[in-house]
């Protein structure tokens, strides 16, 4: 029988409390818990900061930060889980920059704190105080961690990138008077 070591109990804490962090913060969206919107309240800010159709990227949103919180606190497949989380934090991001780095003033610090977080997870492994450990790493292969976060890249490229289009396109699509005339004084 082997003994843990602090790696292995450092790699625990840091999975329960960025897992649990991400977690409670996708039952927000899905379920209202937490003072959450629940999937209509979290679906209309969704539409308001340009993520559309609303409903359906919270309830992809609340899924990747549920799930993967969940699935990297257990310690169960690692890769997937962090590659999750970090994809769904890089969206929240995404809303927060134009405030700046500190949550304090909106920023997007929060999010990039757990999206790093679980990309480390995701990197590193879970330890040997989790369940990919207890069944053979089956969900938690070499090539996992860059196929995950490579196909995580790519999607949240993809759904921020037509976010950041269609917000652009409204902007331009502001009527803006150039001059006034006589008549519209």
């Amino acid at each position: 029988m082997s003994s843990y070591d602090r790696r292995d109990l450092g790699l625990l804490v840091l999975r329960l409390g960025a897992g649990g962090v991400l977690a409670a913060h996708g039952a927000q969206k899905l379920f209202g818990w937490f003072g959450g919107g629940g999937i209509e309240g979290t679906g209309k800010f969704m539409e308001s900061v340009g993520y559309r159709p609303g409903r359906t990227n919270a309830t992809m949103a609340g899924l990747a930060e549920a799930g993967g919180g969940t699935l990297l606190a257990l310690g169960l497949a690692t890769p997937a889980a962090g590659a999750a989380a970090t994809g769904a934090m890089a969206g929240a991001a995404a809303v927060h920059t134009p405030n700046g780095f500190f949550n304090a003033g909106g920023g997007y610090e929060y999010a990039a704190t757990l999206g790093l977080a679980a990309t480390g997870l995701a990197i590193t492994g879970p330890g040997r105080l989790s369940l990919d450990h207890a069944l053979g790493h089956v969900f938690d292969r070499g090539w996992m961690v860059p196929a995950a976060l490579a196909a995580t890249a790519a999607g949240t490229a993809v759904v921020v990138g037509m976010r950041n289009k269609r917000l652009r396109e409204e902007r331009e699509g502001e009527q803006v008077a150039l001059f006034e005339d006589e008549f519209s004084r």
